[in-house]
């Protein structure tokens, strides 16, 4: 009996150990795990929707408060003048999450773009959500209706990946609806 509570005794001491160790790494590490997200996922995102300015959105970044949660918005400036702001929204894919950077002008009438930041598509099916072809449908497009072909919009699903498709919309129509919610505080935020 005596050895019993002394093996419990030992494994736990390793547990506890071993989770405090997990703990201080993951807080140590954290601020260095999302500037290589904003760097490496969300700055290339950035750069496949706009192409004309002089700032840098990640670093000009700010983060505002919602009922629903936090939201980031990443500001276009050129010339010291907001030129148009974009944030990531999420929607559901065949492979999980589909993270989709969306584009506005200053006004919220258009959608500069989109690009992808995070998914787990189907290769040859779902990850063309990436190319030219796809993103760029959104380019141009008037924000009060965005929906694919077969919901009446003018977005055509990419052919074998409907649902990766209609995750995309799901995430720039949240983006809209998120941006409607903020725009006034984004205009006073960088208002020049």
């Amino acid at each position: 009996m005596k050895e019993m509570i002394k093996m419990v005794l030992v494994l736990s001491l390793i547990c506890g150990l071993s989770g405090l160790t997990l703990a201080t790494v993951r807080q140590a590490t954290s601020a260095r795990v999302e500037e290589q997200v904003l760097t490496y996922v969300q700055g290339p995102a950035l750069q496949q929707i706009f192409s004309d300015y002089d700032n840098n959105p990640v670093k000009d970044r700010k983060t505002f408060d919602l009922p629903d949660g936090p939201v980031t918005v990443f500001p276009v400036m050129k010339g010291g003048k907001l030129t148009g702001v974009a944030l990531e929204t999420f929607g559901k894919g065949y492979g999980g999450q589909v993270g989709i950077m969306v584009g506005f002008n200053t006004e919220g009438t258009k959608l500069v773009g989109i690009g992808t930041t995070t998914l787990k598509e189907t290769p040859g099916l779902g990850m063309r959500l990436v190319e030219p072809e796809y993103r760029d449908q959104f380019r141009g497009h008037d924000t009060k209706s965005i929906a694919l072909k077969k919901n009446g919009g003018d977005i055509t699903a990419i052919s074998g990946a409907t649902i990766s498709s209609t995750g995309s919309v799901a995430a720039v129509n949240e983006a809209v609806r998120i941006f409607n919610q903020i725009k006034d505080r984004i205009r006073s935020t960088w208002a020049s």
